[in-house]
């Protein structure tokens, strides 16, 4: 299996949603992890209540806000699109997906962009699947 990162600044919205659609999606397939730059007390409490609205579960019980450092060796880097020069991370593979920040906004902006990032996780995968990656 590939170990999959998604790394944003705080680990606490966009990166830790596309951790928790990895572990789910791509069970099987893909070890995901994610992490930040910076590092927030807690994952975001409305992406803990929305995921688990969504069939994700509870979140928390599986991850917590992380920094670069604490991930193990990774072969796919996924950067949300923070508008930030993230450090590099030594990787066979990158992508930025370009997410807008949800945070303070409404439940529809989040639903959207956990939209974004299931759809992008089948084109991951698809990509794994195919040996693109």
């Amino acid at each position: 299996m590939l170990k999959v990162a998604f790394i944003c600044v705080h680990n606490a919205c966009r990166s830790q949603m596309a951790e928790a659609v990895a572990r789910k999606m791509g069970k099987g397939i893909i070890e995901a992890f994610s992490a930040g730059t910076q590092l927030k007390n807690q994952i975001n409490p409305d992406v803990v209540r929305i995921m688990n609205s969504l069939g994700y579960g509870d979140i928390t019980r599986v991850q917590k806000p992380k920094l670069l450092q604490d991930l193990p060796e990774i072969d796919v880097v996924i950067t949300m699109g923070c508008n930030v020069a993230c450090p590099a991370i030594k990787c066979k593979y990158r992508e930025d997906w370009g997410l807008d920040d949800p945070t303070g906004k409404d439940d529809a902006t989040f639903l959207a962009v956990i939209n974004k990032i299931e759809c992008k996780m089948k084109e991951l995968i698809t990509k794994i699947n195919n040996k693109e990656i």
